[in-house]
């Protein structure tokens, strides 16, 4: 009789239930757990601030990818939350531009942002 082969699914999250047992750190680019349309948001975001060339559409796509493996997807999102609310004008606005947690989580994005540039621009 063959052996049954574990299927894709099946076989990544037992790598990752592995990787979790072994104590090695799991990040978010092993996840890969970023939507294809939230990447999308960013190139083409990125384009725009950087010129719509190809060449700023190679280093937008690889700055979203170095982003991606720096900071889970959830952390991404609730980061651009936080930038997104505190623009808003009068006190609904300012309730997101103090807070130490808001700061935090803006603050991991800047430096996934700021490694992102070091690497792609």
């Amino acid at each position: 009789m063959m052996p049954i082969a574990p299927a894709p699914a099946c076989f990544c999250a037992l790598t990752l239930i592995a990787a979790a047992a072994s104590g090695a750190p799991v990040g978010a680019a092993d996840l890969n757990d970023y939507p294809t349309a939230a990447r999308a948001d960013y190139v083409f975001a990125c384009m725009k601030t950087n010129g719509d060339t190809r060449q700023a559409l190679e280093q937008c796509s690889c700055s979203i990818d170095v982003i991606a493996s720096i900071l889970p997807y959830e952390r991404y999102v609730a980061a651009e939350t936080v930038l997104s609310l505190s623009q808003v004008p009068g006190r609904f606005g300012t309730m997101f531009q103090s807070p130490e947690q808001a700061k935090a989580v803006t603050n991991d994005l800047r430096r996934a942002q700021a490694e992102a540039g070091v690497r792609c621009f």
